[in-house]
């Protein structure tokens, strides 16, 4: 079977995603932003245009990186958090929470230095990602603010997708739908 594509725009950028399967029944629409500025600028600009008032930004390694990077960037170069998937030596001492991603087939773990909580704590702090699905990555880094004393004043995505785009407390630029065996939109 040729591989399908979901096309869709996303902050004026015009895009085709790959569908991909996750089991028998049910499918995704690939998105990645790494190797993309295009998309990635304009699409942290889309979402600093709706951001709440925020001291710092967080996102889960990986694929949020670019997002609150360049979103940090547009905003002045702020300093920004990354929650790992492995401690890492430089780090002073770490926080860890558990996590279950749709895309990740076992369980992870998510790393703060402490150093990074300790500047968090009593501050508004903003959770970013590139696509909202089951909400458990974003559950994960807002346990990972609370434990650091953080408030967590927003939750954003580019996309959301399945139920995430019911949810009243995430801004989103665009629904991202799921695909049945066929390809076809759900």
């Amino acid at each position: 079977m040729a591989q399908q594509y979901y096309h869709m725009t996303i902050a004026g950028c015009e895009r085709d995603l790959p569908i991909c399967p996750l089991n028998e029944n049910l499918q995704i629409a690939g998105f990645v932003i790494f190797g993309d500025p295009e998309l990635t600028t304009a699409c942290a600009k889309a979402l600093l245009e709706k951001a709440p008032a925020y001291d710092y930004l967080i996102t889960a390694e990986a694929k949020g990186i670019p997002l609150a990077h360049e979103m940090a960037r547009l905003a002045g170069n702020q300093k920004y958090f990354l929650a790992r998937k492995a401690p890492k030596l430089y780090m002073t001492g770490v926080m860890d929470v558990k996590v279950r991603s749709i895309t990740t087939a076992k369980e992870q773990h998510l790393y703060l230095d402490v150093a990074d909580a300790a500047l968090m704590k009593g501050k508004r702090i903003l959770v970013v990602d590139d696509v909202i699905s089951t909400g458990e990555s974003l559950r994960a880094l807002e346990q990972l603010v609370e434990e650091a004393g953080g408030i967590v004043c927003g939750r954003m995505a580019i996309l959301a997708e399945g139920d995430a785009q019911e949810r009243p407390d995430l801004i989103y630029l665009e629904k991202l739908p799921l695909f049945n065996a066929a390809g076809e939109a759900i």
